[in-house]
This record gives C-alpha cells, structure tokens and sequence, in this order.
C-alpha cells in the first residue's frame, strides 16, 4: 500500500481534513478512492504508532531489537503494529467529520481508543473475553495463589491472541518470565510450569460451559502448530559453541534482572536481592564448572565486589 501511495495523496488527506471532509469522503468513495484514503491516513499514522504504541510496548517486553525499527520487528511484533495502523485509519475514516487543522495532532489523540477499541472486537469476534479478568470462582478455585492467578489471566489473554507459539499450544518462556516478575524467584523449568498451566486449566473446566466458550473456542480460531522436524535429523548449528553459551548468558542475565527488581519492589535490601538471585540463577550455570563455582562464591563473598556488581545492577535498572 505504502509504495503506490505519493505526496499528493498524502496532501488530499490532509485537505479533507482541514475542510472536515475526511470522514464523508471515504463513506462516499468507490473502492479505489476509498483505497487511496486510507494509504494516505496510512502513510500519516504509522509512524505515529510504532513511536507511541509500538516502540514503547516492545520495551515493556524487553524486545530490543523490536523497538529499534519497522524492519527489526519479530513476525508476531510486526503483525500487531500492522493490526494497530489498520484500527487507527479505519478509525480515522468513520470519525474524522470536522475540521481538523493538525492531522498527526489528532490522530495521537484518538491512538488509545481507536486501537483498544479494535482489539476488543477482534477478541470478541472469537469469543475470548474482550477484558480479561479473573472471575472470583476461578481465584477462589486456585486457592487465591498470586502466580496461579495472574497465570489464569494471562491465558485467557492468550486465547484470543491470533499469534502462536510455534510448535507449542502455549507461550512457556514468555510466561517463564512473567513468573519471576510475579514471583520474585528464578525461571522455573518448563515442566514445572506445564503442570502449572494444567492447574489452572483444571480449575477452568469446573466450569464446562464458560471453558467451552472462553477457552476452548477463542482457541479453535488459532493457525495450527508449525510440525516439529523429524527428530533423526542432525541439528544445523549456525554460530560457535562460545555465540551460543554468551546467548544463555545473556537470557539468565535478563532473568536476573527481572528477579532482582521484583525484590526491590517488595523493599528488599540491594544487596540482599542481588546476592540471592544471582547466587541461585548462575550458581546453577556455575555448578559444572568448579573454576566458575570458586569465582562465583569469591565474588559473592567480596564485600568490594559485591558493593560494585550492586552498583551495575542498580544503574541498569535506574534506581
């Protein structure tokens, strides 16, 4: 769309604006008008969305590289800013009746609304529930345990998200790390949280009806799991054994972070968080490693030391 649209598109738009014309000409106009309309309110509002929707969200998920540009966004990333233009022009083209002098002005104004808006109907359209909250029988159902909990809202939300998890029914790793920021503790192993999920499903299904509906259903509506490949088949390894061990610790270094800002919310001493989390996360890297064992505890142990890895945890998280 955005390589047949020019200039002169782009300056009718905002004429149509101006005049408070825009929404009474794309209700009136043939479908290659119509068509023109929108790559020009298009052209307008996506820059606006990835810079106050896109970008900022894709830091909330710690998406670095998503949050650098349109060209770096992940698939599913890219998708749901392509869903949220689309919600903000068709938006545009129904509500725009009066004059409107600065067109990126009001567009930045009506972001929220138009893409929330969109994304309820999207969910309901398949019936996952458009808000998803958890229902006072479902938390007195998993005890009123806070992870179970949040878990059980998080998959409601799951459900009516047109995005898969690859081969999987359900996005493990990404609620690995939800649990450190509920919990404060370590990435449990993905066992652990299968039999967690399944928990909680078993308690939604006290209720058939309401499962069928807001689970079973919204579900249904998902593209299959991509097939795993055959497991005979040797593995391609494409970067050094060194690439792939600096990758996992970058991951457990993003866990730690997560852990250790978890405790500081809670009041916990600096100190005291960063000795335990890291202790536990990369004391169990270090465990087939003596040397790195003795370097861990030494460093741990160091008064100096620790003061300095305090102080780098610390300036990254801002505090």
């Amino acid at each position: 769309m955005l390589d047949t649209i020019g200039p002169a598109d782009v300056a009718g738009v905002r004429k149509l604006a101006r005049d408070g014309l825009l929404a009474g000409s794309a209700a009136a106009a043939r479908p290659r008008a119509l068509a023109r309309l929108r790559g020009g309110v298009y052209t307008v509002a996506w820059p606006l969305v990835f810079t106050r929707i896109t970008k900022p969200l894709e830091h909330r998920r710690r998406h670095a590289d998503c949050a650098r540009g349109l060209e770096w966004l992940r698939p599913d990333c890219l998708d749901r800013f392509h869903d949220d233009v689309e919600a903000v022009v068709e938006h545009a083209l129904r509500r725009a009746t009066g004059p409107i002098e600065n067109l990126e002005g009001w567009l930045a104004t009506r972001l929220n609304p138009a893409t929330v808006d969109a994304h309820r109907r999207r969910r309901g359209g398949i019936g996952a529930l458009q808000r998803p909250r958890l229902p006072s029988w479902l938390a007195d159902a998993l005890g009123g345990d806070p992870w179970l909990c949040d878990l059980a809202v998080q998959i409601l939300v799951w459900v009516g998200v047109p995005a898969t998890a690859g081969a999987e029914l359900w996005p493990l790793d990404g609620w690995a790390a939800r649990r450190t920021e509920v919990t404060g503790e370590p990435v449990a192993d993905r066992d652990a949280l299968d039999r967690e999920v399944e928990q909680v499903l078993a308690a939604m299904r006290t209720r058939p009806k309401w499962h069928a509906e807001h689970v079973e259903r919204p579900l249904g509506h998902k593209q299959a799991p991509v097939a795993p490949m055959a497991a005979e088949l040797p593995a391609l390894e494409l970067v050094g054994a060194h690439e792939i061990e600096d990758a996992r610790l970058a991951d457990l270094a993003e866990q730690a972070l997560q852990a250790i800002e978890v405790r500081l919310n809670r009041d916990e001493a600096p100190a005291a968080a960063v000795t335990t989390v890291v202790g536990m996360l990369f004391g169990e890297l270090a465990a087939g490693s003596a040397a790195r064992d003795d370097w861990l505890a030494a460093a741990l142990a160091d008064p100096a030391r620790l003061e300095a890895i305090v102080a780098t945890v610390m300036t990254i998280l801002g505090r």
